[in-house]
């Protein structure tokens, strides 16, 4: 159960492979980005700033158009949970088919294997759906300063262990990308400042291609092409990080982009992923002593490239409309996706995808839509309850002071009664 690839992973990065935004001056911005800008304050979010609630759907289909039966994998019956941590809640709310097991994939990520058939016989086709809800909730960067950076060796051994290892894709035993790594970084030995150095270097020397890749790089192809779209470029700069024994991995997630609208197919129409407002994305992240984990954005960053500690301060990530999704630290997903496109290409098999992401109002705490008495009798049921004890329910703690039910968050769900999406 630890090591459940197939579908689940090759969804997750095929989206931001061939969609994720390269910057503010792509295509994406006149679609629904410049909006989503205006209304957040990356670096010190004002206390008015409140939770946002999202509904995000995904459907998948199977289709045999081959000669050869389809045996589906675990793989290919998992599905992700969004994660839950400080910045956001996430609730699985509908699945169209049931459970069967729920596990950990190979990266820690919790996934679910749906009870589907097991087989698709030549022309036979297969759908299944999932709906989540989230809680997206004000995101603030920690104040950030060189002369405050811990060093190398004050990062603790179990994190190196764990998270600066050598397998693939980060090949930190390649001699051109060692050699490279330590002509950027030097003797330098605070991490903030081997990081902001490694960002530099990548955004003076990588460029991001005209048309995203359809298999994603291993770092030394993208210094040998001197080019990479968003997990090419992160792909390098975990590779950079473990070399100098810098915890770090990859993360994926999802923007929302209201007026954003996208039909791709890709492996020559075997692939094809429609998206509504909605777009995936890839970041890194790295351990910083004494601040601990924080992302490092490469390709999206709302601020000046001529300053690498935005990539920090103002990547994607810290936008309250960015929903972090899953970790990426052992799985070598550029093999695993090259594998699955070959296979479905080979057995004449297609996958087609929707996925939509609609912000809803805050007070719609069962996902419906509609602020209702149904809202608020699960606000009332859970009120003065506090986080940790039985009844707790993090989806009804959506204003200041975040850990406890109280008459705030009553107000705030009695603010949006009677209104629908």
């Amino acid at each position: 159960m630890r090591k459940l690839l197939g579908n689940l992973l090759f969804l997750a990065f095929f989206l931001f492979l061939l969609l994720c935004p390269a910057s503010l001056e792509n295509d994406v911005k006149p679609m629904g980005v410049a909006e989503v800008l205006k209304r957040t304050t990356v670096e010190s979010p004002s206390p008015t700033i409140r939770s946002i609630r999202f509904i995000i759907r995904s459907t998948v289909t199977f289709v045999n158009n081959g000669s050869s039966t389809w045996s589906l994998t675990e793989g290919d019956k998992a599905i992700g949970f969004f994660m839950n941590n400080s910045w956001q809640t996430a609730l699985l709310i509908n699945h169209s088919h049931p459970l069967e097991t729920i596990a950990e994939d190979e990266d820690d990520n919790l996934v679910a294997i749906l009870d589907l058939q097991r087989y698709l016989e030549p022309g036979e086709k297969l759908t299944y759906s999932v709906s989540y809800d989230i809680l997206s909730k004000p995101r603030i960067i920690p104040d950030l300063d060189e002369s405050d950076s811990g060093a190398i060796d004050e990062i603790p051994e179990y994190l190196r262990e764990k998270h600066c290892t050598s397998e693939s894709p980060w090949l930190t035993d390649n001699e051109y990308i060692r050699k490279t790594a330590s002509k950027i970084a030097g003797n330098e030995t605070r991490v903030l400042t081997i990081i902001k150095k490694f960002v530099a270097w990548i955004w003076e020397n990588i460029t991001y291609p005209n048309q995203p890749h359809e298999v994603p790089f291993y770092p030394n192809e993208t210094l040998e092409n001197k080019e990479g779209d968003c997990d090419d470029q992160a792909i390098l700069f975990v590779t950079f990080c473990r070399i100098y024994g810098i915890p770090s991995f990859i993360q994926v997630g999802c923007v929302h982009l209201p007026r954003f609208y996208a039909n791709t197919t890709a492996w020559n129409g075997h692939v094809q992923h429609e998206l509504k407002q909605i777009g995936w994305h890839g970041w890194a992240m790295a351990y910083i002593p004494p601040w601990g984990w924080l992302p490092i954005d490469l390709t999206y960053v709302m601020g000046s490239l001529d300053y690498s500690i935005n990539a920090i301060k103002k990547g994607a990530v810290t936008l309250q409309e960015t929903i972090q999704y899953m970790n990426i630290s052992k799985t070598d997903y550029v093999a695993s996706t090259s594998t699955y496109r070959n296979f479905l290409q080979q057995n004449n098999f297609c996958l087609y995808s929707t996925d939509q992401m609609i912000m809803t109002l805050l007070g719609d705490l069962n996902g419906d839509f509609v602020v209702n008495i149904l809202d608020i009798a699960i606000v009332a049921e859970l009120f003065g309850s506090k986080a940790g004890e039985p009844a707790w329910n993090d989806m009804a703690d959506v204003a200041e002071p975040y850990g406890l039910i109280n008459i705030i968050d009553v107000a705030q769900i009695a603010v949006d009664f009677g209104k629908t999406v």
